[in-house]
């Protein structure tokens, strides 16, 4: 809890090496070979992600920025009076000033992210210029099922704010049962601030994701890093390259770290054949239209109330109440 000097207590669920080392060796087992995106997310993946949010091709970041400011008012207002408003995947939780800088009578602020340094260093900003707002940092993999702190100022109704468009990170069906799960966290009349990036032209997207300073490189080949040195890998991040390419089809852009040649990796006591050529699939980012987004919401127990976009329809805000 949140004392007179702004100390905070970390709720802790962060998922242990054990769990990781499952899912990377399971995912570098498939044909093709994947890794869970959520990894990408330790204090240097973490870092890097905020570098690549100001850079001129990734677009996501400050037009959805610029959604919030043109419309906070109304954006704030729909959360109502005692609202526990819970942030999954806070990181620097820079937009979420926005909003708590308009929000009046929230019950506590929940940001729940997975990498413990950077959740406690921006838990810590926020709590220091909102000293009148409960700050309940939570460590935990969202994904999957934890324990959502008590506020001491009893709430309402609960409200999760999910900016960016990390929705899009999941595979349809996947989304669903995560946008349920949402729901059940809710409960009945809660609510969802979410952002959904749109679709458009594929070379826009393209740049987004392959920028030319090579910081989405350097972020997507950082979960090597990460895993040489918290599983005990041997990866040689020289010898795969970062690639990026929208699927028209599928709707979603995909991330790949391809190999530039034949190569044997272990990690720990497993080892894992890399032909020259092949890839692991790190990533998907899923592009909606707003209608698309809605009718897949529906299915999870969600009605779409209220939607901001900016003059070019890049990206959109929608609010949406659990039924």
């Amino acid at each position: 809890m949140l004392t007179q000097d702004h100390a905070l207590i970390l709720h802790d669920c962060e998922p242990d090496l054990g769990n990781m080392y499952n899912e990377v060796c399971s995912g570098l087992s498939d044909t093709p070979k994947t890794l869970p995106c959520k990894y990408f997310y330790d204090e240097v993946g973490s870092q890097l992600f905020d570098a690549i949010c100001e850079l001129d091709e990734y677009y996501p970041t400050r037009t959805e920025t610029g959604i919030m400011l043109d419309n906070v008012l109304e954006i704030s207002q729909v959360f109502g009076e005692r609202c526990q408003l819970i942030e999954y995947g806070s990181g620097s939780s820079i937009k979420t000033t926005i909003l708590l800088d308009h929000s009046k009578y929230l019950a506590s602020y929940v940001p729940v992210d997975i990498s413990r340094q950077h959740l406690m260093k921006s838990a810590q900003r926020i709590a220091d210029r909102y000293p009148e707002l409960e700050v309940l940092p939570v460590c935990a993999d969202y994904t999957t099922p934890f324990t959502l702190p008590r506020s001491r100022r009893p709430s309402l109704h609960a409200v999760v704010y999910f900016p960016g468009s990390t929705i899009g990170n999941f595979h349809p069906d996947a989304a669903v049962n995560f946008l349920s799960a949402m729901a059940e966290t809710c409960g009945k009349g809660g609510g969802l601030l979410i952002g959904v990036d749109l679709k458009k032209p594929s070379d826009v997207l393209e740049r987004a994701y392959d920028d030319s300073r090579g910081i989405t490189a350097a972020f997507n080949l950082n979960i090597l890093t990460r895993i040489n040195k918290e599983l005990g890998g041997n990866f040689n991040c020289d010898a795969f390259v970062h690639h990026a390419r929208y699927n028209k089809q599928a709707g979603r852009v995909e991330m790949h770290l391809v190999s530039k040649t034949d190569q044997r990796v272990t990690i720990g006591n497993r080892w894992f054949e890399f032909a020259s050529g092949e890839s692991i699939h790190t990533e998907c980012s899923y592009k909606y239209t707003v209608e698309e987004f809605a009718a897949l919401a529906e299915l999870a127990g969600w009605s779409l109330r209220r939607t901001w976009t900016d003059a070019a329809n890049l990206f959109s805000i929608q609010y949406l109440t659990a039924l």
